[in-house]
């Protein structure tokens, strides 16, 4: 059982900031990856930025150089600092978790989402 919570959503002016946060909980022995994707109304959901266990990172070029992806392995918790924001950023942020229970079965894990509106 693995419980994903994003916070840190909001509404914010084109320029702003924001920081998201998902922590992960329950039976878990260990997360080899986390990442964050979002969906905006009537697109498809899109990957924004994930990182391995290792610290390795990968951007959609959309937010590449605007958001850093950032996580705390003990705590099983990662962020999003998504800076000098826009308009087309808004939509629903989703945390994702990829890991292994501790009866050694692997698993995938999804947040309920977080709002990100973005006013011009």
């Amino acid at each position: 059982q693995v419980q994903l919570v994003e916070s840190g959503g909001g509404l914010v002016q084109a320029g702003g900031s924001l920081r998201l946060s998902c922590a992960a909980s329950g039976t878990i022995f260990l997360i080899n990856a986390m990442g964050w994707y979002r969906q905006a109304p009537g697109k498809q959901r899109e990957l924004v930025a994930e990182i391995a266990r290792g610290g390795r990172t990968n951007y959609a070029d959309s937010v590449k150089g605007r958001f850093t992806i950032s996580r705390a392995n003990a705590k099983n918790t990662v962020y999003l600092q998504m800076n000098t924001l826009k308009p087309e950023d808004t939509a629903v942020y989703y945390c994702n978790a990829d890991g292994v229970y501790y009866s050694g079965t692997d698993f995938s894990s999804w947040g309920q989402g977080t709002q990100v509106t973005v006013s011009s």
